[in-house]
């Protein structure tokens, strides 16, 4: 074996573990965090006055923040912050927007119509500025958060289920069903929901991640989670006042955010190309 094959093949395995397996692990990490955070012995909102502003050494793993807080206690608190929004908004927003865009796109009509007009009424403002909105309106909240995020998110799956019905509803098995006599219901959800579940999966993998994000930026702006529960875009908002004298308490749940971010990315990534049809046949 020539040494150019095996450099290729090391290239490879390399590529493998970074655009898979790695982000796989952070996303795994990420939910037994978010899953297990209520019965382990953390203590996220002790406040202990000779650790403020402690940077990362023996004494505390990560460092402490502005109340000498446990750094690594609170990322753990975010990481479970984050996660149950990020859980709620895609169930809430897949369930709602498909429905909504697969009986759209079925029955077609003055319902379509409708529905492409509510659609287009949505994607004429920015996403995240009409959930700031919102979130301003409802107050804040982690309830408040998780019903600003599904209002704005539902739009592209409702865009997506219909676009995809529209090219499939045509199809002989559809027809068949029809001819049969099989109701609206068992047509949408039997016969055409199958068959479109793979885009839409794809879809929910990367709204996780903006999901992430956005519960980040509410929570920055005081509009998410109130202290003192952790958030890992309050956290970044606290530690800006400090950043000079405890970079540590911006680097920390920074770094958390862009990791599992980018994980949810990678793997949305590898997800996508999996599912694509036209890559299989190659």
């Amino acid at each position: 074996m020539s040494a150019a094959v095996v450099l290729k093949q090391n290239r490879f395995n390399l590529a493998s573990v970074l655009g898979l397996w790695l982000p796989l692990l952070v996303i795994v990490l990420w939910a037994l965090v978010a899953l297990t955070a209520s019965f382990l012995p953390l203590a996220p909102d002790q406040i202990a006055l000779q650790h403020i502003l402690l940077p990362p050494g023996s004494e505390a793993l990560l460092g402490a923040d502005d109340l000498g807080r446990s750094m690594a206690a609170r990322v753990l608190a975010g990481a479970q912050t984050s996660f149950i929004v990020a859980l709620w908004v895609v169930l809430v927003s897949t369930v709602i927007g498909t429905s909504i865009g697969m009986f759209s796109g079925y029955l077609g009509g003055r319902w379509d119509l409708l529905v492409v007009r509510i659609i287009d009424i949505f994607l004429a403002f920015p996403g995240i500025l009409l959930a700031i909105a919102l979130a301003g309106i409802l107050g804040p909240g982690i309830e408040n958060v998780v019903i600003a995020l599904s209002v704005v998110g539902w739009v592209g799956y409702a865009r997506l289920a219909r676009a995809q019905v529209l090219s499939l509803k045509h199809r002989e098995h559809v027809q068949a069903a029809v001819a049969l006599g099989a109701g609206t219901g068992r047509i949408v959800f039997r016969h055409l929901l199958p068959l479109i579940m793979a885009p839409l999966i794809v879809e929910a993998s990367f709204g996780i991640a903006g999901i992430v994000i956005a519960e980040a930026g509410l929570s920055f702006l005081g509009l998410g989670v109130q202290p003192p529960e952790a958030s890992w875009g309050s956290m970044i908002r606290d530690g800006a006042r400090y950043l000079l004298v405890a970079p540590h308490m911006v680097l920390v749940p920074g770094l958390a955010l862009m990791l599992v971010v980018l994980s949810v990315n990678l793997l949305g990534d590898r997800l996508r190309d999996k599912l694509d049809v036209r890559n299989q046949k190659r």
